[in-house]
Formats: C-alpha cells, structure tokens, sequence
C-alpha cells in the first residue's frame, strides 16, 4: 500500500494498518481490498460500478467499512452501493472518502449511497471527506445519500468535511415510516476559494416519525457555502432542523431551511443563524495566553465537534 493511501484510509476511516470486520477498499475506482464475514455479505454488482452490502437480521454490534479513495489527479470516479440492512440489527457503517492530486488534474469522487433499513433496524453511519495535495487541480467530493427507514428504524448519520475539499455537492434524502428516526449531525470546513453546497430533503410519511438535522459550518478566507434543508410531515411527526455557520475573512454562508406540514399533527421547527466569532470571546481566550489566531482556531474546533 502507498504512502498516499495510507494517509488518506487514516484521515476518513477507523484504518489503524488493518480493518476489523467486514470491509472494502475502493482506490482510483478498483478494488485494492474486501472481506466479508458470516453476517455482513460484500458483492460488487454486475451493472453498475458498486457494491451491494447485505446484513444479515438480528447482527449487532458488527462494523463494515467502505472507504473510497482517489490518489492522483486524473481520476473521476463514481461508485453505486446499497446498503440492505435486516430487521432488527445494528451497526456500524464507515464510509470515508478521501481524494489527493499532485498535479493539475481534477481527482473526483462520487458516491452515490443507498440505505434500506428493515423494521427495527439501527445504523449509525460515519462519512468524513477530505482533500489533500499540492497540485492545482480541483478536489472534489459530490456525495448522494438516499435512506428509506421502515417502520421503528433508526438511522444515526455524522457527516463531515474536514478539510481541503475545493469543490462539493452534498445531496442527502430519508422516507421514514412509522416510528422511524433519522438523526443527522453535519460539519463542513471551507477555505481560500472552496465551494460546498449542502441540500437535504426528509419525508416523514409515518405517524410517530421523527428527524433531528444539525448543521455546523465554518467558511472563512473567500470561500462559499449554501445550504437548503427541506422538511416534509405527511403524517403526525415531529421534525428540527438547524443550521449555525460561522463567516471569517470573507467567506458567505447563504442557508435556507424550509418546512412543508401536510397533516394537522406534524411538528416542524427550523433554526438557523450565521455570523462571525464574537470579539469577547476570542478577548477572553487570548487573557489566557493564547494568539489571537490561536483563539480563533479553538472556538472553530470547539464549534464544528
């Protein structure tokens, strides 16, 4: 294995020299690793660039990783992979995504995910996206998340960008029956010229449905971020959705939350607040010895956990 990918499995994945569990290693678009075990089956689909992930009824505490790594610039690749998780397991799922470019060429990832979650299932799903290399050519991530919960599922999404990402287009979606819960918690870093655009569409059809979305983002230098999140109640639900971004230098935040209720019982709130780190508390942090820079850099940390 090279250094490049090494570095990258470590950034975006639980890699420590070796994966535990079911796993599948996805480097320039092929295959550099799998392993399946008695209760979670890898295959790649005969179609489509991909894979199709089966998980057996009833698993617990079972972890499979597909991380998805481009290690040059000149490289554009999209993957298709489904996730069919049986009633009543829970899980880990890691599926980080790493791209890197020495060059002028574009190193793209696209992933396109797709969850079906059986009644009473339980996921907790960790992605995190970064971009490394000194080339000039553009990185790029455009993630597609789809998830359908059946009844009483639960899905747990932590999402992150956590650096050196010049481009992204970030697409994620739910249907949720009865009882299902979705929980997603999102952090996006931007700098210099970076470009991210989030969108996130949910459609509570089930009575007692329920979705919690949080955003945090910090866009600073001349970078730009938008973000729109759509809430949808077709059934007596409750929904919360909240975006708080953070402006340094000359960054922009542009954010629009927007709620559909379409039965009487649904519950729906949006939050949502952009501005700069208040003066007071980088004040306060500096009579504790800390650089002015320093200060800054720890609120964003603190903000973006």
């Amino acid at each position: 294995m090279n250094s490049i990918l090494d570095g990258l499995l470590r950034a975006v994945s639980d890699w420590s020299g070796k994966f535990t569990g079911a796993f599948n290693i996805r480097e320039n678009g092929e295959c550099a690793g799998r392993q399946s075990t008695k209760n979670i089956r890898i295959e790649s689909k005969t179609d489509k660039p991909g894979l199709d992930i089966r998980i057996r009824p009833g698993t617990k505490g079972e972890t499979v990783s597909i991380p998805a790594c481009v290690t040059h610039g000149g490289v554009d690749d999209l993957v298709y992979n489904d996730f069919f998780v049986g009633e009543g397991a829970d899980v880990t799922i890691v599926a980080g995504c790493g791209v890197h470019t020495d060059s002028e060429e574009l190193a793209r990832h696209n992933g396109i995910h797709r969850f079906f979650l059986a009644k009473g299932a339980r996921v907790t799903y960790l992605e995190k996206h970064v971009g490394t290399g000194k080339g000039e050519g553009v990185r790029s991530i455009d993630p597609v998340t789809e998830m359908f919960l059946e009844e009483d599922a639960v899905m747990t999404m932590d999402t992150s960008q956590i650096g050196g990402v010049d481009r992204s287009v970030r697409k994620t979606s739910a249907t949720l029956a009865a009882g299902a819960k979705l929980h997603i918690h999102e952090r996006i870093l931007t700098e210099g010229e970076q470009r991210a655009h989030t969108e996130f569409e949910v459609r509570m059809n089930g009575a007692g449905s329920g979705t919690d979305l949080i955003s945090r983002s910090v866009a600073r230098g001349n970078s730009r971020q938008s973000y729109r999140s759509v809430l949808i109640g077709n059934a007596p639900c409750t929904g919360h959705s909240e975006c708080d971004a953070i402006i340094a230098d000359h960054g922009a935040v542009d954010a629009a939350p927007e709620l559909s209720a379409n039965d009487g019982d649904a519950a729906l709130i949006h939050e949502a607040a952009i501005g700069k780190i208040a003066g007071e508390q980088i004040l306060k942090l500096q009579t504790l010895g800390l650089t002015e820079q320093e200060a800054e850099a720890r609120i964003i940390e603190g903000f973006l956990r």
